[in-house]
């Protein structure tokens, strides 16, 4: 009797490793779309206290959940998709504030474990590196793009600084819960 199962070389194994890669990130690519979109046009987002013309949004949940799965390769990917959905509204510093705002999280999130610091330190170190990020950015694009007061601009970074902290751990957590959920239903090499 002859056997259909053949056994995979190590060289098939990669490619469906890759492919998988490749596949997963399209996937959440497409689901920053709808993120972005729906919350957009349903008016879900839900504004800041503080600073209403800030919104907390998911589109970070995503990116995080590629970044979990898949590295951080992927969730650069993710977060220019990001990008190029805000900027298909016409908005080009919303859009770059948005994608850096995302990928210096997840940034962040990957350099504290290239180190080996454990996830207890780098949930903290991504939304460090995202507050300190988006300082600095808001206090360039507050007075140029918005003609926001020199002063008035200072004394909201704040209030920025917050909002970052908050949303960041959104994204993170929201992905992270999820990878959790997924790594406990589907045991696989994908997921390790």
């Amino acid at each position: 009797m002859v056997s259909v199962h053949r056994f995979r070389t190590s060289g098939e194994g990669e490619m469906v490793k890759k492919t998988a890669m490749l596949t997963g990130t399209a996937v959440l690519c497409a689901l920053v779309y709808v993120f972005d979109w729906g919350l957009k046009s349903s008016g879900l987002r839900i504004p800041f206290i503080w600073m209403p013309v800030l919104r907390f949004d998911f589109t970070g949940v995503p990116i995080a959940l590629s970044l979990f799965l898949y590295g951080l390769g992927a969730s650069a990917t993710t977060s220019i998709v990001a990008l190029l959905v805000i900027l298909t509204r016409g908005d080009l510093v919303g859009a770059s504030m948005k994608a850096l705002a995302e990928f210096s999280t997840m940034f962040g999130f990957a350099l504290a474990l290239r180190f080996r610091m454990p996830r207890s330190i780098s949930f903290p170190a991504g939304i460090i590196m995202r507050t300190l990020v988006m300082t600095a950015a808001n206090m360039a694009v507050l007075p140029v793009f918005y003609k926001t007061p020199w002063e008035v601009a200072l004394l909201s970074i704040p209030l920025i600084a917050v909002f970052n902290a908050m949303q960041g751990f959104v994204s993170l957590f929201g992905g992270f819960v999820i990878f959790e959920a997924l790594q406990r239903r589907m045991p696989s090499p994908m997921l390790k």
